[in-house]
């Protein structure tokens, strides 16, 4: 045992290494970027290539049919699945191509006239393809068209060998459907995998011969896009990363709705539009329930209104608008009565049938009692006000119960708001009315109040224009409201008016009888992260997949799916720099903005 002790010794000795110094175990342990991006394993077999913890499959088209339809690799581009394609095109010099051709032109030709001089039946196969083949050679020799080799690869990724057969039967039946066929890069599934490598290596080398003609319908930046000449930039398209770009006023009507849970980037996207809008010479104008405009109001010069029982800013519902050329003001006064009455159905939580006879009359009596009848000239008119309303309906029968609910309005706490000529003025390229200061209870008031005199006020000339609601589910709880608003989104496009919708309270914008009919009338629709309470109700009315459905219930802020006619994709909203400063919601950035500013001041002076 001694023994043995010696020689281990003497071999330790032997073999004895310099201790390594730190430098060097730092160098030999430096990260290169291929190792940060190799996978963790790989393995080739001859069906599958496993790629860490994906397994990857790879196939190549080797039949077409005899007319390839446009858009027909569409459908497999726009699968929701993970995988890679790579279209190899290599043109043929078309001297060589001639020569074959008139080779397999003259075989073809034989064949026909040994069936005639043997008295067959002509075989129609053998005319269709010596007619096909004189035609694609005149057209070589014209130089109409070009002959290409061409390879298409497709490789599929799956954490499992079931998914990856499901996506493989998916594209196999899009595919045949079509007479397309494919078949698995068999025992080269490692060629097939870097021949779909953006490496532009072509290790399979499974090419057909097509001309320019069915070449081009191969096309493959065929994703769902909205990318159009003119508009704005709403987005990206999260699926092919394109440039969401349109025009709402080259729709059939000019509306659009946006549902979204709190916080989930709603008013940033109507901020955003609205911005982005103004720069095209868009008047823009909104109603604002929580006072989120008023720094995108002083960012673009524009008006604000804070609309209170305590403000300066008063709106006398009794005003009339100046009749059009094409309009009566026999009409004019007729409609703003029937609005009135409207306006009073709200204010008293509902009138019943002769309680609503003698408000109409009340109502055509007040204008008489200021001279102003179907023949009056409106431009030289002072308006009634509510007291002078209350005054005739005080001179009828029946009127106890109206002249107490209208008291408060007039005598009340309430007789600030709208007991007052009108002072404002929405001559300018942005105007925002706050309702953040107001009364719950008269909040729905209120925006029937705006929405009118902003309807009577666009009217007088035609101009592009967007009415931007916010939290419109306000105006769906009661009937009047609701039907007045859905009146504009239908009368809007005469005028060259867009509604915009906002809301976060899906449930309760669509409980209301003239909910679902604002969205059909709306060509634009944004969907962004829903509540999972209100989930089904939002699948059910846009006809989701359930995909989409987890889509909406997944997304992050700015995240979500945008509806135009019959197209819809999903959309992440972005921002410049500098928009983003004027438009941004957030709390902490808004108090840095203001310190900022402050800091500016006190420097200047």
């Amino acid at each position: 045992m001694n023994f043995l002790n010696k020689i281990l010794n003497k071999k330790e000795k032997e073999l004895q290494i310099d201790p390594i110094l730190p430098q060097e175990i730092y160098d030999a342990g430096v990260l290169e970027l291929k190792d940060i991006i190799a996978p963790s394993a790989l393995k080739i077999t001859p069906k599958e290539t496993h790629l860490g913890e994906k397994i990857i499959r790879t196939f190549f088209v080797i039949s077409y049919p005899k007319f390839l339809t446009d858009n027909w690799f569409s459908p497999v581009i726009n699968l929701d699945k993970e995988f890679n394609v790579s279209i190899f095109i290599h043109p043929i010099e078309t001297s060589k191509v001639l020569r074959k051709f008139q080779k397999k032109v003259a075989e073809v030709q034989s064949q026909i006239i040994m069936r005639e001089n043997k008295g067959l039946v002509r075989d129609p196969a053998l005319d269709s393809a010596y007619q096909n083949l004189e035609s694609l050679r005149d057209k070589l020799q014209q130089a109409q068209e070009k002959l290409f080799d061409v390879s298409v690869y497709v490789s599929i990724y799956g954490d499992s060998e079931e998914e990856l057969d499901r996506t493989e039967n998916e594209i196999r039946s899009i595919l045949e459907s079509k007479m397309i066929y494919i078949r698995p890069s068999l025992f080269q599934q490692e060629q097939g995998f870097k021949s779909t490598l953006p490496l532009n290596q072509n290790l399979l080398g499974v090419s057909s011969k097509l001309n320019s003609a069915p070449l081009s319908s191969i096309f493959p930046f065929i994703s769902s896009d909205l990318t159009s000449d003119k508009g704005i930039l709403y987005g990206i398209n999260r699926h092919n990363s394109s440039l969401i770009l349109f025009d709402r006023y080259s729709l059939p009507n000019y509306n659009s709705v946006t549902f979204a849970k709190s916080g989930s980037g709603k008013s940033y996207a109507v901020k955003l539009e609205i911005l982005r809008s103004l720069m095209f010479d868009i008047d823009v104008m909104v109603i604002d329930p929580e006072k989120e405009y008023e720094y995108l109001s002083e960012a673009m010069d524009g008006r604000y209104f804070n609309i209170s029982l305590t403000s300066e800013h008063h709106i006398n519902p009794f005003d009339l608008p100046q009749a059009r050329e094409d309009e009566s003001q026999a009409n004019v006064l007729r409609s703003n009565i029937i609005n009135l009455v409207g306006l009073f159905r709200v204010m008293f939580g509902g009138l019943s049938p002769e309680e609503d006879s003698i408000i109409d009359r009340a109502i055509t009596e007040t204008y008489a009692l200021k001279d102003i009848t179907p023949d009056s000239d409106f431009s030289n008119i002072d308006a009634p006000l509510l007291s002078d309303f209350e005054l005739v309906l005080a001179g009828m029968e029946n009127t106890d119960n109206l002249l107490q609910k209208l008291a408060k309005y007039t005598k009340g706490t309430w007789s600030g708001f709208i007991n007052q000529p009108t002072n404002v003025d929405i001559e300018r390229k942005f105007i925002v009315f706050s309702l953040r200061d107001m009364e719950d209870e008269l909040k729905p008031v209120a925006m029937y109040i705006i929405t009118q005199y902003i309807w009577s006020a666009i009217r007088k000339n035609l101009k592009k224009r967007l009415l931007v609601i916010e939290e419109a589910w306000w105006m769906m709880k009661t009937e009047d409201t609701a039907s007045f608003l859905f009146g504009l989104a239908k009368r809007g496009r005469k005028y060259y008016l867009g509604i915009s919708t906002v809301t976060q309270d899906v449930n309760d914008f669509l409980s209301s009888p003239y909910g679902m009919p604002i969205i059909t009338n709306s060509s634009i629709q944004l969907l962004l992260k829903q509540s999972p309470t209100s989930i089904d109700l939002v699948q059910k009315t846009f006809n989701l997949t359930d995909e989409e459905k987890y889509l909406l219930l997944e997304s992050k802020v700015g995240e979500g799916i945008f509806f135009v006619g019959m197209k819809h994709i999903a959309i992440q909203i972005f921002a410049s720099y500098t928009e983003d400063q004027i438009i941004t919601s957030d709390p902490s950035q808004i108090l840095n903005i203001k310190k900022a500013k402050k800091e500016l001041e006190e420097a200047q002076k």
